[in-house]
């Protein structure tokens, strides 16, 4: 099933992908055993857009198990290789994709640079941290998916830099029916680790939450498609 989704999408244009089912499942169960993703069907989380939620998630927990961040990095190296070719330089949205993407770069012996959504407001007021050039090859490094906007932000940045955007790599998506169009529509490829579907499927299989708790889940996926 997993595989037909993606072919869908592929050939749909819609430039959003998991970069495989063995590692959508490996890097599910370790996002749940650090409780990364923490689900709670019946006391909701609060999102910053307001979104209340049963499934919450930090992927800077990552970061704190040497092994998993470890993972994770050669994962994105790994996606980067086969499904977007080369790249010169290596840009992580803040603040989650800095950790990552300086992770990823230093693993591709690459510059790094990492992009703010917003500019600073005292000194350069930079956008950009770091030497971007014109005509650089770029992909960019993010730790997690909702709706893409602060995502997409960077992406534009970088191009009105001069960039050519080579990809994104992200460790989780929700897989919110906005987000994969608005990538679609700034032609801007999608590549993630693992994702809300898996996400839910491994819950499961290893006991996390149970068949009623997967209804909730499924309901609020659907509510999500309506926004």
């Amino acid at each position: 099933m997993l595989h037909s989704r993606i072919i869908i999408y592929l050939y749909g244009q819609i430039h959003t992908m998991i970069h495989n089912r063995k590692t959508a499942l490996e890097t599910a169960e370790y996002l749940l055993q650090i409780k990364a993703v923490k689900l709670s069907p019946r006391e909701l989380f609060t999102w910053a857009s307001g979104i209340k939620s049963p499934i919450y998630c930090d992927n800077r927990i990552t970061l704190s198990y040497p092994v998993i961040r470890t993972f994770i990095r050669d994962r994105f190296c790994d996606a980067i290789h086969s499904q977007l070719g080369p790249v010169d330089l290596v840009a992580g949205v803040a603040t989650g994709g800095i950790p990552q993407g300086a992770l990823v770069a230093e693993k591709l012996s690459l510059p790094f640079a990492y992009v703010r959504t917003t500019k600073k407001d005292h000194g350069l007021t930079n956008l950009i941290e770091g030497r971007v050039e014109k005509g650089q090859r770029v992909v960019v490094i993010e730790d997690l998916i909702s709706t893409g906007k602060s995502s997409l932000e960077v992406v534009q940045a970088l191009r009105e830099a001069g960039c050519i955007i080579a990809g994104l790599v992200a460790i989780f998506t929700y897989n919110i029916p906005v987000a994969q169009e608005s990538f679609r529509n700034s032609n801007c490829t999608l590549v993630t680790l693992t994702d809300y579907d898996i996400l839910a499927e491994q819950a499961i299989a290893t006991g996390y939450i149970t068949g009623e708790d997967l209804t909730v889940l499924t309901a609020f996926k659907e509510s999500l498609a309506k926004r």
